[in-house]
């Protein structure tokens, strides 16, 4: 008997063109600059240049600019957007990829400008229209924070 394995499609990188036609974001709140690689129906790594001309970086905090940790938590669902969107060819039909459930979200060093933060989200689990993710955010190849959470694969809320 002859066991068969398929090897996973990988692809990347992609610019942000590309990154663009699968989220619905934009400035202020598109998170992802690119991604460096993805294994479809597995994982990405994706990058985030955080420069100090972020608009949130005036109020959070003043002469301690840090990237407020909500914002690396929707860096890393946005890259599980591409990623789900990406991996299930849905790319041009409008679906959206909606935020469900964080869980075990923990931040372990500050995120400051001047740095590529590299977005790491893999699946964890798969069902129809929904996803579970296992993500995390470095600087350089320290855990900056790290997540799990669920989302939902739907039509746009009108």
């Amino acid at each position: 008997m002859t066991e068969t394995t398929e090897t996973p499609k990988v692809i990347g990188p992609l610019d942000i063109k590309r990154v663009m036609a699968a989220l619905p974001h934009r400035y202020p709140m598109l998170l992802v600059d690119r991604v460096e690689q993805l294994v479809l129906g597995e994982k990405i790594t994706a990058i985030k240049a955080v420069t100090i001309n972020e608009p949130f970086f005036a109020g959070h905090f003043p002469g301690r600019p840090i990237m407020p940790g909500v914002l690396i938590v929707e860096a890393l669902a946005q890259a599980a957007g591409v990623l789900a969107i990406e991996s299930l060819d849905l790319a041009g039909t409008g679906k959206l990829v909606y935020f469900m459930a964080i869980n075990e979200t923990k931040f372990r060093i500050p995120v400051e400008p001047g740095i590529l933060l590299r977005l790491e989200v893999a699946f964890l689990q798969k069902r129809s229209k929904i996803c579970k993710f296992k993500a995390r955010a470095l600087v350089e190849d320290k855990v900056a924070a790290e997540t799990e959470f669920t989302a939902m694969i739907a039509d746009p809320v009108s």
